[in-house]
């Protein structure tokens, strides 16, 4: 049987790193890497940080594959999704075929945690339903979400109030019904510039040295926010953003 560790590792500080992440990183043969390229080479630099120092005196190896890409121009979303995750287990699968032995630990280090809006799961189980043996333990992390309300200090909900996290793409449909208060992760669409009735607090590479936070009304720091994304993106090549919306009452100030 080989065990498999899936460590959440936080938004991108490496003291997000739990107690209990520590333990586990320090029993850990083989750790499993998903390269997607020089464009954010700075994320894997990031773990290997992680590795020197929690792990410093570790055994271990650290095995690379190369992230499949994902097809980001067709409109079957669903499908083009579960094809790229599909490719990803096939890319996993081997390498812990290929790496870990019977009895050995490997693991994944996972970006906040490992059970919200991360694919690394699904590709875990995808190859378990293929005939392999896996022993998987999951070790929760510091979500992107939690990271965002501490650094704009403001809490997650309000008082006897609903939260609901959705993606850019369902926002940009509709907003959910029933909340006022709205997390949004993997919005490559700024759907938020829909909503101008809104407070939002916003944040990209939460808890790096590249970190932006910026909050207010929509209507007024809406256009500073696609601003300052797309500097960015384009200067680093990649951006992870996440935001809170919550919506303003009639009569209240933000």
């Amino acid at each position: 049987m080989r065990r498999i560790l899936v460590i959440g590792v936080g938004a991108g500080d490496p003291e997000h790193i739990t107690m209990q992440a520590v333990t586990a990183l320090r029993q850990v043969d083989v750790f499993f890497v998903l390269d997607k390229g020089e464009v954010k080479q700075e994320l894997v630099d990031l773990r290997e940080e992680i590795l020197r120092r929690y792990a410093p005196d570790g055994d271990y190896r650290v095995v690379y594959g190369r992230d499949p890409e994902r097809d980001r121009t067709t409109d079957a979303y669903v499908e083009a999704v579960d094809d790229w995750r599909r490719r990803r287990a096939d890319v996993c699968q081997q390498m812990i075929t290929d790496e870990l032995a019977d009895g050995q630990t490997g693991a994944f280090l996972v970006w906040g945690d490992p059970t919200l809006y991360d694919s690394t799961l699904a590709i875990l189980d995808d190859i378990a339903t293929r005939g392999f043996e896996l022993d998987i333990e999951v070790i929760p992390g510091i979500s992107s979400v939690s990271a965002l309300v501490a650094r704009h200090r403001v809490p997650l909900n309000q008082v006897g109030k609903p939260v609901q996290i959705t993606t850019g793409r369902r926002l940009a449909e509709h907003w959910p019904s029933d909340v006022d208060d709205v997390v949004v992760m993997l919005d490559a669409r700024t759907a938020f510039t829909g909503y101008q009735d809104a407070d939002i607090y916003w944040g990209a590479y939460i808890g790096t040295p590249d970190e932006i936070l910026i909050s207010g009304k929509l209507s007024e720091v809406a256009d500073e926010i696609v601003a300052k994304r797309a500097e960015a993106r384009q200067r680093k090549g990649w951006i992870m953003d996440t935001y809170l919306l919550r919506r303003i009452q009639p009569g209240q100030d933000s």
